[in-house]
Protein backbone atom coordinates (compact mmCIF):
# COMPACT_ATOMS: atom_id res chain seq x y z
CA UNK A 1 0.00 0.00 0.00
CA UNK A 2 1.45 3.10 -0.75
CA UNK A 3 1.52 5.77 1.81
CA UNK A 4 -0.96 7.91 3.28
CA UNK A 5 -0.82 11.81 2.57
CA UNK A 6 -2.10 14.57 4.75
CA UNK A 7 -5.74 14.44 4.94
CA UNK A 8 -6.59 10.82 3.55
CA UNK A 9 -8.07 8.12 5.60
CA UNK A 10 -8.35 4.48 6.48
CA UNK A 11 -11.23 2.20 7.52
CA UNK A 12 -9.18 -0.12 9.79
CA UNK A 13 -11.42 -2.43 10.96
CA UNK A 14 -12.75 -2.80 6.72
CA UNK A 15 -9.63 -3.90 5.70
CA UNK A 16 -8.69 -5.74 8.90
CA UNK A 17 -12.06 -6.88 10.66
CA UNK A 18 -10.11 -8.80 13.21
CA UNK A 19 -8.25 -5.57 14.48
CA UNK A 20 -8.41 -4.94 18.19
CA UNK A 21 -5.38 -2.97 18.99
CA UNK A 22 -2.71 -0.81 16.99
CA UNK A 23 0.62 0.99 17.86
CA UNK A 24 0.88 4.04 16.69
CA UNK A 25 4.82 5.08 15.83
CA UNK A 26 6.94 8.17 14.94
CA UNK A 27 9.81 8.01 13.18
CA UNK A 28 11.73 11.40 12.77
CA UNK A 29 14.98 12.37 11.82
CA UNK A 30 16.73 15.17 13.25
CA UNK A 31 19.85 15.22 10.78
CA UNK A 32 22.01 14.88 14.11
CA UNK A 33 20.44 17.90 15.85
CA UNK A 34 20.70 16.09 19.49
CA UNK A 35 18.94 19.29 21.06
CA UNK A 36 16.08 19.26 18.59
CA UNK A 37 16.47 15.15 18.93
CA UNK A 38 16.21 15.50 23.01
CA UNK A 39 13.22 17.29 23.10
CA UNK A 40 10.64 16.53 20.88
CA UNK A 41 7.36 14.54 22.92
CA UNK A 42 4.93 12.13 21.57
CA UNK A 43 1.28 12.93 23.51
CA UNK A 44 -1.79 11.00 23.15
CA UNK A 45 -5.26 12.66 23.66
CA UNK A 46 -8.42 10.90 24.10
CA UNK A 47 -11.08 13.38 22.85
CA UNK A 48 -14.65 13.17 23.89
CA UNK A 49 -17.43 14.54 21.36
CA UNK A 50 -17.29 18.01 22.63
CA UNK A 51 -13.69 17.78 20.76
CA UNK A 52 -12.00 18.10 24.72
CA UNK A 53 -10.10 15.73 26.61
CA UNK A 54 -12.06 13.66 28.90
CA UNK A 55 -10.15 14.51 31.78
CA UNK A 56 -6.10 14.99 32.67
CA UNK A 57 -5.84 11.14 32.69
CA UNK A 58 -6.77 10.96 29.32
CA UNK A 59 -3.49 12.43 28.32
CA UNK A 60 -0.81 10.10 27.84
CA UNK A 61 3.35 11.48 27.71
CA UNK A 62 6.33 11.07 29.16
CA UNK A 63 5.25 11.48 32.53
CA UNK A 64 1.64 9.41 32.54
CA UNK A 65 2.52 6.21 30.16
CA UNK A 66 -1.51 5.05 30.54
CA UNK A 67 -4.52 6.63 30.24
CA UNK A 68 -7.39 6.05 33.15
CA UNK A 69 -9.24 3.66 31.26
CA UNK A 70 -5.60 1.16 30.60
CA UNK A 71 -6.65 1.79 26.95
CA UNK A 72 -3.76 3.78 25.83
CA UNK A 73 -0.17 3.46 26.82
CA UNK A 74 2.89 4.81 25.78
CA UNK A 75 5.49 2.15 25.01
CA UNK A 76 8.68 2.96 27.14
CA UNK A 77 10.87 1.47 24.70
CA UNK A 78 9.88 2.02 21.22
CA UNK A 79 10.19 -1.15 18.75
CA UNK A 80 11.63 -0.77 15.39
CA UNK A 81 12.98 2.16 13.73
CA UNK A 82 10.20 4.14 15.88
CA UNK A 83 11.54 7.04 17.96
CA UNK A 84 8.31 6.85 20.17
CA UNK A 85 5.58 4.92 20.11
CA UNK A 86 2.14 4.65 21.69
CA UNK A 87 -0.16 1.51 21.87
CA UNK A 88 -4.64 1.72 21.82
CA UNK A 89 -6.18 -1.15 22.61
CA UNK A 90 -9.28 -0.47 20.35
CA UNK A 91 -11.66 -2.64 21.71
CA UNK A 92 -10.73 -1.40 25.40
CA UNK A 93 -11.12 2.60 24.14
CA UNK A 94 -14.07 3.83 26.68
CA UNK A 95 -17.12 4.69 24.36
CA UNK A 96 -17.44 8.30 25.38
CA UNK A 97 -13.73 8.58 23.16
CA UNK A 98 -14.98 9.72 19.64
CA UNK A 99 -10.71 10.21 18.61
CA UNK A 100 -7.32 9.50 19.58
CA UNK A 101 -5.10 12.23 18.70
CA UNK A 102 -1.67 12.19 18.49
CA UNK A 103 0.76 15.25 18.72
CA UNK A 104 4.19 15.94 18.07
CA UNK A 105 5.88 18.78 20.27
CA UNK A 106 9.02 20.33 21.08
CA UNK A 107 9.11 20.51 24.82
CA UNK A 108 9.49 24.31 26.44
CA UNK A 109 13.29 25.50 27.37
CA UNK A 110 16.19 27.06 26.15
CA UNK A 111 16.81 27.08 22.57
CA UNK A 112 13.78 29.12 21.72
CA UNK A 113 14.94 29.17 17.93
CA UNK A 114 14.64 25.01 17.68
CA UNK A 115 11.39 24.56 15.44
CA UNK A 116 9.96 21.31 13.39
CA UNK A 117 10.79 22.68 10.58
CA UNK A 118 14.30 21.63 11.20
CA UNK A 119 13.38 17.48 10.58
CA UNK A 120 14.82 16.25 7.99
CA UNK A 121 11.61 13.22 7.76
CA UNK A 122 8.90 12.59 9.80
CA UNK A 123 6.96 9.54 8.67
CA UNK A 124 3.97 7.96 11.14
CA UNK A 125 2.98 4.04 11.21
CA UNK A 126 0.42 1.93 12.05
CA UNK A 127 1.17 -1.46 13.10
CA UNK A 128 -0.88 -4.36 14.33
CA UNK A 129 -1.05 -4.95 18.10
CA UNK A 130 -1.63 -8.54 17.26
CA UNK A 131 2.08 -9.60 15.62
CA UNK A 132 3.26 -5.77 14.74
CA UNK A 133 2.19 -6.28 11.25
CA UNK A 134 2.65 -3.05 9.30
CA UNK A 135 -0.85 -1.76 8.07
CA UNK A 136 -0.08 2.01 6.74
CA UNK A 137 2.55 4.45 6.90
CA UNK A 138 2.22 8.49 5.82
CA UNK A 139 4.28 10.29 3.46
CA UNK A 140 7.52 12.29 4.84
CA UNK A 141 5.26 15.25 7.12
CA UNK A 142 8.58 17.07 7.30
CA UNK A 143 8.35 18.34 4.11
CA UNK A 144 5.92 21.09 4.77
CA UNK A 145 6.80 22.31 8.30
CA UNK A 146 8.60 25.47 9.00
CA UNK A 147 8.57 27.33 12.73
CA UNK A 148 5.63 24.78 14.10
CA UNK A 149 7.17 24.16 17.33
CA UNK A 150 3.95 21.52 17.61
CA UNK A 151 2.34 19.38 15.41
CA UNK A 152 -1.23 17.07 15.23
CA UNK A 153 0.22 14.01 13.48
CA UNK A 154 -2.65 11.40 13.02
CA UNK A 155 -6.01 10.90 14.78
CA UNK A 156 -7.58 7.36 15.27
CA UNK A 157 -11.61 8.44 14.61
CA UNK A 158 -14.97 6.38 15.24
CA UNK A 159 -17.37 6.43 12.37
CA UNK A 160 -20.55 4.16 11.99
CA UNK A 161 -18.94 1.71 14.81
CA UNK A 162 -15.59 1.54 13.22
CA UNK A 163 -12.19 2.60 13.94
CA UNK A 164 -10.63 4.60 11.12
CA UNK A 165 -7.18 6.57 11.37
CA UNK A 166 -6.64 10.26 9.34
CA UNK A 167 -3.13 11.33 8.97
CA UNK A 168 -3.34 15.29 9.70
CA UNK A 169 0.26 16.64 9.68
CA UNK A 170 -1.31 20.13 10.70
CA UNK A 171 1.21 22.40 12.44
CA UNK A 172 0.68 25.10 15.74
CA UNK A 173 3.15 27.66 15.60
CA UNK A 174 2.36 28.41 19.39
CA UNK A 175 3.81 24.58 20.36
CA UNK A 176 2.20 22.94 23.73
CA UNK A 177 0.07 25.53 24.66
CA UNK A 178 -1.81 25.72 21.50
CA UNK A 179 -2.20 21.57 21.82
CA UNK A 180 -3.69 22.28 25.40
CA UNK A 181 -5.81 24.91 24.60
CA UNK A 182 -7.69 23.52 21.58
CA UNK A 183 -8.53 20.03 24.09
CA UNK A 184 -9.40 21.57 27.55
CA UNK A 185 -5.55 19.87 28.96
CA UNK A 186 -4.20 22.10 31.78
CA UNK A 187 -0.44 22.75 31.49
Amino acid sequence: MSPMAKGANIALQRELPNLTGVVFGVDWETGGERVLDDNLTLLTVLVGANGQALSPQHVVYFNQLVSADLSTAQLEQALGSDDEQVEVELSEVPDEVAKVVFVLYLSEGSGSSRHLGQLKSLVVRLLNLDGGASIISSVDLADDLTSESALKLAELYRHAGQWKLRVLGMGYSSGLAGVAKEYGVPL
